[in-house]
């Protein structure tokens, strides 16, 4: 499709299906080798050889992100197979969807560690690299989310977390060549929303025309909408772009 980012590696976390493996293979399509990370190892194989098929260069490696050792493990593989690491996608999510009154400790903690650790782990392991190179782009998936959503309190709390996280490694890294972003989707048709249709008991089908009478551009989004914003802030002309994070969602956000 395109060279914008030959040359580079990018590691993808969450990669095997959805928004994760969107990205992957945008990136892939650009000229990036990728590292696919993902706790699900069969999909995760699956992908990994889906990519192979159409020519991209994969490593891939079964990681829980919240284990601050399988990040380390995977950074140091991926530098040691592709010699470099240039771009950090901290996609790795989960939902535990519920009320507050309802919403347990586990549901709380689980999401908080996915979204936050995670990114937390993943950032703080590929940072070593990228300052020893001088140059890097971390890019973290928030949410429309935070800005509150019904149901999603643990969601909202991690995804608005993870805006405040980019802006502060923003300032702290900016001064190394490395820029860090998010970008916040809005309705992505991926298997978490179709999740989300099974917990309020609807057909996914009716989910996707229901939500799309409430996007000004009248469909719903793809995860290769995200995926063309993952590689507007992952190329090197992009390097005054630092902190930002953008909403992709068919319209504006409050």
């Amino acid at each position: 499709m395109g060279n914008r980012l030959q040359n580079r590696v990018a590691m993808i976390t969450g990669a095997s299906r959805g928004i994760g493996k969107g990205v992957a293979r945008r990136l892939g399509q650009e000229g990036a080798s990728v590292s696919l990370l993902d706790i699900a190892e069969e999909d995760l194989q699956e992908t990994a050889k889906e990519l192979e098929s159409e020519g991209i260069s994969v490593f891939s490696a079964q990681v829980d992100v919240t284990d601050p050792e399988q990040v380390e493990s995977a950074v140091s593989q991926t530098v040691e197979r592709f010699g470099r690491l240039d771009i950090l996608v901290n996609n790795a999510g989960v939902i535990r969807d519920n009320l507050l009154f309802k919403m347990t400790d586990e549901d709380w903690q689980t999401v908080m560690d996915v979204h936050l650790k995670g990114s937390f782990n993943c950032s703080r392991a590929a940072q070593k690299v990228m300052v020893e190179q001088k140059y890097g782009r971390i890019i973290n998936l928030s949410s429309t989310s935070a800005l509150g959503n019904r149901g999603q309190a643990n969601y909202s709390a991690a995804k608005a977390g993870l805006q405040g996280f980019t802006k502060t490694l923003a300032i702290e890294l900016g001064k190394l060549g490395i820029t860090v972003n998010a970008i916040a989707p809005g309705f992505i048709e991926t298997d978490m929303t179709r999740a989300t249709a099974e917990r309020i008991g609807v057909s996914f089908d009716a989910f996707v025309e229901e939500m799309k009478k409430r996007i000004p551009v009248q469909r719903s989004g793809q995860p290769e909408d995200i995926a063309n914003a993952v590689v507007f802030f992952a190329e090197e002309n992009s390097s005054f772009v630092n902190g930002q994070v953008l909403y992709v969602a068919g319209g504006p956000t409050d």
